[in-house]
């Protein structure tokens, strides 16, 4: 019966694709990019194997076994998302045995790209543990990359299990939301601390902490390959009952919090509810001072939800961690001498971040859902709802765009820069909004209607990968003018930067605005189609 959930994945996936060619062509793409990808993590990974291999090459395995195993478990929350197709509440009211739901779910999420891109990706170790010990060590690395599969897949799923009961309360949800963007987006800072550290000590400090590595979960099913090529079998036999046994921790972990993932809300105490006053357009507005307009109204109803639509406010997280990352890494890294080199890697760095904060809106309408068929009844004009949307979602990004601006003034040492600083940064937001906007109308994609806030339909990440990475590039690019007028102008550049960047930043802005909208007004029906969940 287990296998009927992979008939089921397969079926839902092809459901999916039926129609929708857009979507076939995006899901190939990511196959293509998991065979690419998994092919040069392959290689990279036989590299301690080679008969001439470095000193630092023993500890290959550990630190890519680590990082794959917190890559499961972390980027997909914010980037790719986590596919919950067959969540586990679907089967609450069907008399299904829990070992056999357990094991159905668990060979259903074997069942797609990202377990086909791991597995191909350890193969490395496999075939290089064969050409330096022979059958044998290629018999470990396997069991050992098969198990850390296994292990990547469980840990990913029970996580998600253990806390969907948790989520479904408001309060918990944020601060989950809360916790886990900021985890999967300090994983880039993450990396370069260690990446700078590792220059820093020597092979055999490196070689210590990878052998520390080697006995924690996170690394001990990547390096019995080495363990078995170098005939030490006691270590084989150690690393792989670590793994075993932490696969079946989590194993039970998943199968006990199973029935309370199918609960439906959970209790939350006691409800209070406040007696509703005064008229309803004066208790909509508050205390805002908007117009009483659909304009006006338009941009009060986003300015709650990103503050109240957890989704929302995950995105605004990440982004907030990244763009003060990437000012450390420029300012604080190599080549931060005030050279010309310098300057166009800090200028880079302003438009990478001001063209990564106009993505927020890329798949604005996917976060209302069916809710969006209000607006196409009542025929909200495509120029008022994107103007409207694009203010309220500014409102929440302009302080933070400035804040970043004075933090990388302040780390340059030099508060004389940060008029250019803003001007550049701003002209990369205005253009990235821009190219956002159009996105959000052409390539909108449907979200699942569930209590994870990072949940996504099958098939859905690579859209949501390449429809954020072409919208990042295109604005990048389309604010290269102001960057060069920062870097090529000298004082005179560095004078109008603030007020070119500005005005290029709003003739951005009003231009995609006025074009997306006149689109919006005759694709309403089709987007409409196109965010609605179908499963």
């Amino acid at each position: 019966m287990a296998l009927t959930f992979a008939h089921l994945k397969l079926r839902v996936l092809r459901n999916g694709f039926r129609g929708r060619p857009g979507k076939v062509i995006l899901f190939v793409i990511g196959l293509l990019s998991a065979l690419f990808y998994g092919v040069l993590a392959a290689l990279f990974l036989l590299i301690p194997f080679l008969p001439n291999a470095p000193a630092w090459g023993a500890v290959i395995p550990a630190f890519s076994g680590t990082v794959l195993v917190l890559g499961w478990i972390l980027m997909p929350l914010v980037w790719f998302g986590v596919d919950e197709t067959l969540e586990p509440g679907r089967f609450a009211l069907l008399p299904l045995p829990r070992p056999t739901l357990l094991r159905g779910l668990l060979i259903a999420a074997l069942l797609g790209v990202p377990a086909f891109g791991t597995l191909l990706a350890t193969t490395g170790l496999a075939i290089g543990a064969g050409m330096a010990g022979g059958p044998l060590p290629a018999l470990v690395a396997a069991v050992g990359l098969l198990l850390g599969l296994l292990l990547c897949v469980v840990v990913s799923r029970a996580v998600t299990s253990g806390f969907a009961r948790a989520l479904r309360a408001r309060r918990t949800r944020d601060l989950a939301a809360v916790v886990l963007a900021v985890l999967a987006a300090s994983l880039g800072p993450i990396q370069f601390l260690l990446t700078s550290g590792a220059q820093q000590v020597g092979t055999e400090r490196l070689t210590a902490f990878a052998d520390v590595l080697g006995w924690t979960p996170l690394a001990a099913p990547y390096v019995v390959g080495l363990d078995a090529v170098h005939g030490d079998w006691a270590a084989v036999a150690g690393r792989l009952a670590v793994t075993v046994g932490t696969v079946l921790l989590l194993l039970w972990w998943w199968s006990s919090s199973l029935e309370s993932a199918m609960v439906g809300t959970s209790g939350g105490g006691e409800v209070r509810v406040r007696a509703a006053t005064g008229a309803p357009v004066a208790r909509f507005f508050g205390r805002a001072r908007l117009p009483r307009t659909p304009y006006g109204a338009m941009v009060q109803r986003e300015l709650r939800y990103w503050v109240r639509d957890v989704r929302r406010r995950a995105s605004l997280i990440t982004f907030a961690v990244i763009g003060v990352f990437l000012p450390v890494v420029t300012n604080l890294g190599p080549g931060a001498d005030g050279n010309v080199v310098a300057q166009g890697v800090h200028g880079g760095s302003m438009v990478l971040v001001g063209a990564l904060a106009g993505l927020g809106i890329a798949n604005q309408f996917g976060y209302d859902g069916t809710a969006y068929a209000m607006h196409v009844v009542v025929g909200v004009p495509g120029r008022v709802e994107l103007r409207a949307r694009a203010v309220a979602y500014s409102w929440y990004i302009v302080p933070l765009l400035l804040a970043l601006a004075v933090l990388n003034a302040v780390l340059r040492g030099d508060l004389l820069l940060l008029p250019a600083m803003v001007g550049t940064l701003f002209a990369a937001y205005g253009t990235g909004l821009a190219c956002a906007t159009h996105a959000s109308v052409w390539a909108a994609y449907a979200l699942p209607e569930n209590q994870n806030p990072f949940a996504i339909n099958t098939g859905t990440g690579v859209a949501k990968s390449l429809l954020a990475m072409a919208a990042w590039f295109a604005g990048m690019v389309l604010a290269v003018p102001v960057l060069l007028l920062v870097l090529l102008g000298g004082s005179v550049g560095a004078a109008l930067a603030l007020p070119v960047g500005l005005a290029y930043a709003a003739g951005a802005i009003w231009l995609g605005v006025l074009t997306a909208g006149d689109i919006l007004d005759h694709r309403q029906p089709e987007l409409l189609a196109a965010i609605t969940p179908r499963t």
